[in-house]
């Protein structure tokens, strides 16, 4: 690769990972060229990106976004998004289905974080669900007020 190729790399990578909050570090030997490809789909519903870096440009852009703590080594494959349960998710849900898709690491809001926390990252509910969540929370207050309403309309109708 040429010198001027690696520093564009490095300057894309190193503005990529400044603009987001997750970056998960996988092994991915042994992985064939269809399994990258499901991850990269899956990766990419989930508005999360997923490339395979050298590791001297991966270091050294995140080194320039201000990311360091971690050791890169062997083969490396770099989750990241915006959505920090996103990015841990993504990776996880492939761990799971795949025995040779392995998470090392990774930095969660600019913070190392090793394979525990990124997998309890991962078992969070999602952004939606969340939503669902609260919005359930903030209906229960009036689906309440309006079944007893109904119940009291029935009781009335019922005694006259």
């Amino acid at each position: 690769m040429l010198k001027s190729k690696k520093a564009e790399v490095i300057e894309q990578l190193t503005t990529s990972f400044a603009n987001t909050t997750a970056v998960v570090i996988c092994d991915y030997k042994g992985l064939t060229v269809s399994q990258l490809e499901e991850l990269r789909k899956s990766a990419k519903a989930k508005d999360t990106s997923v490339q395979v870096v050298k590791n001297t440009l991966a270091t050294i852009a995140l080194n320039n976004a201000g990311m360091s703590g971690v050791e890169i080594k062997d083969t490396n494959i770099f989750i990241w998004s915006d959505d920090v349960i996103g990015a841990a998710k993504v990776a996880a849900d492939f761990a799971k289905t795949n025995d040779k898709f392995v998470l090392k690491a990774g930095y969660l809001d600019k913070e190392p974080a090793d394979v525990t926390k990124i997998e309890a990252f991962a078992k969070l509910p999602g952004r939606e669900e969340l939503l669902g969540m609260l919005a359930a929370t903030w209906m229960a207050p009036i689906t309440n007020m309006a079944v007893g309403i109904n119940a009291l309309r029935i009781k009335l109708e019922a005694e006259a």
